[in-house]
C-alpha cells in the first residue's frame, strides 16, 4: 500500500461507521486502510478468511478504532442480512456502504449457461441492491448516508472476454441513479465509483509485463493507478465534503481510453 501520510483528512469521517465489501484484498483492503486511518469504524467482509485476519492485526494497533471483520458470502442472501446486522450492532450504526466486492473472471460467450449466468449477476450485481437495502434503516435513522457503488471502466471500453462482468457493471451505473433518486430526500447520498485499471496482485496475474505497457500508453497519465489512488476518490465522495454530489458516476482511471 501507498504511504497514506499526505493524504488528506476529512475530520466528518471520524467516527463514522463504514462498511465495505470485498475488504480483504486489492481495493477493499486499501478501502478499509484508508477509512481506518482516517478514524472512522470500519467493518468488512470478505471470503478469504486469512487475508482478512492478517488485515485486521496490521491495521488494529494504534489505530483508533480496529476494523472488524466478518465473513459473508454475498451471494448468499440470508448470510447477507445476518452479517450486516452483525457489523451493524458491532458498530453502533451504519453511516457509509461501499459496495466493492466483486469478481471478473474471463469468460467466452460460448461458455456462458443459464447457472454461471445467474452465478455472475449474484456475485457482481444482485448483492450491491441488497447490501445497500439492509443498511437503509439505519442510514434512515442516523439522518442521512453515503451508498458507494463499484462500476468498471471495462464496460466503457468494451473489453472482450468480459459478457457477464461488464453487463453487470454497466447494470450499477443504472442502480446508483435509481437509488439516488429515490433515497435522496431522505439525505442518502448514491454514487458510483469506476476504476480503471488498478496494480493489485489479481490485476496482475491478468496482464503481462507488455500488456500493462499498452494500458498505461492508452491512458492520459502514466502510470498504474494504486488502491490507494482509488481510496482517495472514496473518502471524498463518503465525506461531508461531498454532500451534494449524488446520482453519478465518478471515474478513477487515469484517462485510460
Amino acid at each position: 500500500m501507498n504511504d497514506m501520510n499526505n493524504r488528506a483528512v476529512y475530520p466528518s469521517l471520524a467516527g463514522k461507521r463504514v462498511i465495505v465489501t470485498g475488504g480483504g484484498s486489492g481495493i477493499g483492503e486499501g478501502l478499509v486502510e484508508a477509512f481506518v486511518a482516517q478514524g472512522a469504524r470500519v467493518g468488512f467482509v470478505d471470503i478469504a478468511e486469512e487475508a482478512s485476519a492478517a488485515l485486521v492485526t496490521r491495521l488494529g494497533a494504534g489505530a483508533a478504532h480496529a476494523p472488524v471483520f466478518r465473513h459473508c458470502d454475498l451471494t448468499d442472501l440470508d448470510d447477507l442480512a445476518r452479517v450486516f446486522a452483525e457489523l451493524e450492532s458491532a458498530l453502533g450504526g451504519v453511516d457509509i456502504l461501499v459496495n466493492n466486492a466483486g469478481n471478473d473472471d474471463r469468460h467466452a460467450i460460448d461458455d456462458v449457461t443459464p447457472a454461471y449466468w445467474d452465478e455472475r449477476l449474484n456475485v457482481n450485481l444482485r448483492h450491491q441492491f441488497f447490501a445497500a437495502k439492509a443498511v437503509l434503516p439505519a442510514m434512515k435513522r442516523a439522518g442521512g448516508g453515503s451508498i458507494l457503488n463499484f462500476g468498471s471502466i471495462s464496460w466503457h471500453l468494451a473489453l472482450n472476454d468480459l459478457v457477464l462482468y461488464q453487463t453487470c457493471k454497466a447494470a450499477i451505473e443504472g442502480l446508483t441513479r435509481s437509488l439516488a433518486r429515490d433515497l435522496g430526500r431522505q439525505n442518502i447520498r448514491v454514487n458510483t465509483i469506476v476504476p480503471g485499471n488498478v496494480q493489485t496482485p489479481r490485476q496482475e496475474k491478468w496482464y503481462t509485463p507488455e500488456g500493462e505497457a499498452e494500458i498505461v500508453a492508452a491512458q492520459c497519465l502514466d502510470g498504474r493507478i494504486q488502491p490507494s489512488d482509488v481510496a482517495a476518490l472514496v473518502l471524498f465522495l463518503a465525506s461531508d465534503d461531498a454532500k451534494m454530489c449524488t446520482g453519478h458516476d465518478y471515474f478513477i482511471d487515469a484517462g485510460w481510453r
